[in-house]
């Protein structure tokens, strides 16, 4: 049976494009274990989506995950089908336009590959407190690396 993994992820950007950070934290049983990280220029969506591959790409073993993302944008890929119509029509959105961070995606899709695995959307900046230490994790890479480019 595969272990019930589940994990929390935010990402942040100071300014959209500017200096980014992600946060994560995975949750197995009574283990915790927060992972964090710095881009000197990105967007938000690309911390979004880092976070994420970069949580599943920690799990040393095939997990049953419940991953959990205030970004609409990562949750809607799946619960609305997006990749699969994006695959469906060679990584093109439905206006004809190539899919942004395509390769961020195919990074994801291959980390989630060996796992079963839900999507489940939480309330940003709310009451959630992992969430909300995510998204301290993810301003708090981007503060770190400010003070050492300093």
């Amino acid at each position: 049976m595969k272990k019930q993994v589940t994990i929390y992820t935010d990402g942040a950007c100071s300014g959209n494009p500017g200096p980014g950070g992600w946060g994560a934290i995975l949750m197995y049983q009574d283990q915790k274990k927060e992972l964090s990280g710095y881009e000197p220029e990105t967007t938000n969506n690309r911390m979004e989506l880092t976070a994420v591959i970069e949580a599943v790409r920690a799990l040393k073993a095939p997990c049953d995950i419940s991953i959990h993302s205030d970004s609409a944008y990562v949750c809607n890929a799946f619960h609305q089908n997006w990749l699969n119509n994006w695959k469906a029509n060679g990584w093109k959105t439905s206006s004809k336009r190539a899919v942004e961070n395509q390769p961020l995606w195919l990074a994801l899709l291959d980390a989630l590959e060996p796992h079963t695995y839900r999507f489940v959307k939480v309330k940003g900046h709310s009451d959630n407190p992992f969430n909300n230490r995510c998204d301290e994790l993810a301003r708090l890479a981007i503060k770190q690396a400010a003070a050492q480019a300093e």
